[in-house]
């Protein structure tokens, strides 16, 4: 296969070794041989991976099949991992009723519940590339390249970084979108015991992420071989965080639950970067977006982001870069919007809680999201594609051109949470 970018990517680096970053340095080494291509992976030893319990979405399935070789059931172990076949959601929206939103075709397709700190290490385990362990203090994009800055060594040139140094301690209006249309911000993770027996076997049953609505937000729950991934997710200035501990605990003495683990309380921004990717420095993980975990969207769009960046820059000649970057860039940061604006959907119908943060989620931050993602302030029509997809729900009869419309997820979804949630 002719790839006319490759000869002018001789040093590519990934700053980072999270999901994100060990997802794009194993990409580069898949499409870049170490033998012709100078391939950094840099990463500070001393910040830890919290090795949460993850979902998926089905395209990982066949992803991390192509970058380890490994088969299918070996992946699935290693991983500590079950079969994702969708997330059920218990108490949202205003009809009272649980549902579940289904990977297509239903009760086919699969993702995987996983451990993130044990994909991490699967991806990289026989990566050919150079580590260095070592602090970044800059990642400076230049007309023919990006200078890494360290704080302990001098600095060095790449013709290509993928950086996946996580959150942004801030954020700032020039550089981000605050997807401030979601109205949560922080999640408490622990640690439960595992729903299943201990056993050898590949676990083969049906599992879901649930999403079970609460009175101060709502709570993950993902089951892997090992353990019990636990997480509340909720408005720190909103609700204490003592408040809710409380209910959290309650909701394990609810299920029976014995004992579990604390794990860590996280604060996140919703946010996309305005630069995700600027022709030679691509902003992968949560150094380029993110969004509460509701429809676990984070792994999906690191995949996304590595694919079309490294796409570009492989099958394009080099005289194209510049005009493609800010293609590129529009591109995704679009899809990024629509994926948040589907999760903040979620949250238009309220629950079967009358709460203060129920009543501040659907009243008060959902209803910005027309000003927040307006084609003025996103420089994309995210925004005019999610209203097409409500007024095709809103169609008395939907037609068969129409069914196999997306916005960043197909109708089939759109038209699932709408009827759970009772729009």
């Amino acid at each position: 296969m002719i790839q006319p970018g490759k000869p002018d990517l001789k040093r590519v680096a990934v700053v980072g070794r999270g999901t994100a970053g060990s997802l794009a340095i194993a990409n580069v080494a898949r499409f870049l041989s170490e033998g012709e291509h100078e391939i950094h992976h840099i990463y500070d030893s001393r910040i830890p991976t919290i090795g949460v319990g993850e979902g998926s979405w089905p395209s990982l399935v066949q992803e991390i099949k192509q970058l380890t070789n490994v088969p299918h059931e070996e992946i699935q172990k290693r991983l500590k991992g079950t079969r994702k076949y969708g997330v059920a959601f218990e108490g949202w929206g205003c009809r009272d009723r649980d549902f579940t939103h289904f990977f297509t075709p239903q009760q086919v397709s699969y993702a995987y519940h996983l451990s993130a700190d044990l994909l991490a290490e699967l991806l990289i385990e026989n990566v050919a590339a150079k580590h260095i362990d070592e602090n970044v203090l800059e990642i400076i994009s230049e007309e023919n390249g990006a200078i890494i800055k360290f704080e302990n060594r001098s600095p060095e040139h790449y013709d290509l970084v993928f950086d996946a140094r996580g959150f942004p301690k801030s954020l700032n209006p020039d550089q981000h979108i605050d997807i401030s249309f979601i109205p949560t911000n922080t999640a408490v993770i622990r640690r439960c015991p595992s729903i299943f027996e201990e056993r050898n076997e590949l676990i083969v049953e049906h599992t879901y992420t649930r999403a079970v609505a609460r009175p101060h937000g709502w709570v993950f729950v993902i089951p892997l071989s090992a353990h019990t991934s636990y997480g509340y997710i909720f408005n720190r200035d909103v609700t204490s965080l003592e408040s809710v501990e409380s209910d959290f605990d309650k909701l394990l003495q609810t299920e029976a639950v014995p004992e579990f683990e604390q794990r860590a309380v996280l604060r996140f921004p919703n946010f996309v970067h305005r630069k995700l990717y600027d022709g030679v420095v691509a902003r992968i993980g949560n150094a380029g977006a993110f969004m509460e975990p509701l429809e676990a969207t984070a792994i999906v769009t690191a995949q996304l982001q590595i694919g079309m960046v490294l796409h570009m820059r492989l099958n394009r000649p080099k005289d194209h870069w510049e005009r493609d970057a800010p293609v590129v860039n529009r591109f995704l940061i679009n899809t990024v919007l629509r994926y948040g604006l589907f999760v903040g959907w979620h949250y238009a119908r309220g629950s079967r809680y009358s709460s203060e943060f129920w009543n501040f989620a659907r009243d008060q931050v959902w209803t910005q999201h027309s000003a927040v993602a307006d084609p003025k302030n996103v420089n994309c029509d995210a925004l005019e594609k999610f209203e097409e997809m409500l007024q095709v729900l809103n169609s008395p009869v939907i037609d068969r051109a129409d069914w196999h419309k997306t916005c960043a997820v197909p109708l089939t979804s759109y038209s699932q949470i709408s009827q759970g949630i009772g729009y």
